[in-house]
């Protein structure tokens, strides 16, 4: 009986060690809590679609609170308890090379998930199209600017955090529609500046400068996302101005905040970005090269030069959102109306919906 006892508890223990063995150890780095939609959208969305691609695979979900050093201690700390890979999103694209060094060195892989990193080896880079963004973003702007019976149309600019790739993206995809306005005088740019970090705070301060500065002269604010757009919209708010008195775009996320500003009139669009088509595109990749099989050839569709290497990427696609197809984001399964709406049942767009 002790010998049987003495093989059973060998059995289990071998048991043990072959379960612990199969389960894979994946860390997502997230870089901050301001940009809201990576520990409310993406994270849950991305440790959904990988328990189903990648049924042994643990997710540990980390948030570096917009400091570029935590970030760097997470990805060491992954890699001593063994992480066999990392999702980054980083907290700064200008300041992770020496977390993508340790990396490196380790072997262990890393994806890139929406934001770059710049100067270090990684897997593959998912992404939104960037220049596509951009292009929506301009487009968008310059159809708005073009309708304005006045010349220079006052415009502030409110960038993204400087030298990362998006950041460079989206201005080149603005600059197409908005450089030609500029050249031909129908846009003056009163003021411009990026956002370390995508902080909406910041922005909101630059916003609150700009008008400042040019005692209210501004007629319409660029931003890149719905953090930067956001800030535009509460520096408005702070100085008094009611919904139209000046056009705020160039969101970007589609984040349930910047679509109660566009249901109230306060913004006039996002880019909607389809997060739960971006989670399932990292996971599939996380499970390619989990299984041993690199990332899927099928899905990389460009590459992004880090300054280090080029990165396989994989551009997904993008749609600018306004009060005229707000239902979009609802019949794609994004938000719904209760969530939109909550709080200004009585804008028009809602009480045609709810």
């Amino acid at each position: 009986m002790k010998h049987l006892l003495t093989a059973l508890l060998a059995t289990t223990a071998i048991a043990g060690t072959v379960q612990a063995q199969d389960t894979q150890k994946v860390f997502f780095l997230l870089p901050n809590t301001t940009t809201i939609r990576f520990e409310s959208r993406d994270a849950p969305f991305f440790v959904e679609a990988l328990k189903e691609k990648a049924p042994n695979a643990e997710v540990t979900v980390q948030n570096a609170q917009g400091d570029p050093q935590q970030q760097q201690r997470q990805i060491e700390d992954a890699i001593s308890q063994g992480a066999d890979l990392i999702m980054l999103t980083s907290a700064d694209a200008n300041l992770v090379a020496g977390g993508l060094a340790a990396a490196e060195s380790a072997g262990v892989p890393v994806v890139l998930y929406d934001h770059d990193a710049i100067g270090g080896k990684a897997e593959a880079h998912v992404v939104f199209d960037s220049l596509a963004v951009g292009q929506a973003q301009g487009k968008r702007a310059a159809e708005l600017i073009a309708a304005m019976d006045k010349s220079p149309v006052k415009v502030a600019r409110v960038k993204g955090n400087q030298g990362e790739y998006g950041t460079t993206q989206y201005e080149k995809g603005q600059d197409e529609f908005l450089q030609p306005l500029v050249d031909s005088g129908k846009v003056e740019v009163v003021c411009e500046q990026y956002t370390r970090n995508w902080d909406p705070t910041l922005a909101q301060s630059f916003a609150e400068d700009c008008l400042t500065r040019t005692g209210g002269d501004v007629d319409v604010f660029i931003g890149m996302n719905d953090g930067t757009t956001g800030g535009s919209v509460v520096a408005l708010i702070s100085q008094g101005y009611q919904p139209g008195e000046k056009v705020v775009t160039g969101g970007q996320d589609a984040t349930v905040e910047a679509l109660r500003y566009i249901a109230q009139g306060w913004q006039d669009n996002s880019i909607l970005k389809d997060l739960k088509l971006e989670a399932a595109a990292a996971a599939d990749v996380a499970a390619g090269i989990l299984a041993g099989d690199g990332v899927p050839e099928e899905l990389v569709n460009g590459i992004v030069n880090n300054q280090y290497v080029d990165v396989p990427g994989i551009f997904l696609p993008v749609q600018s959102i306004s009060i005229d197809n707000l239902d979009e984001v609802v019949a794609k399964g994004v938000w719904t109306w209760e969530e939109i709406c909550q709080g200004i049942e009585s804008t028009e767009v809602c009480e045609a919906n709810l």
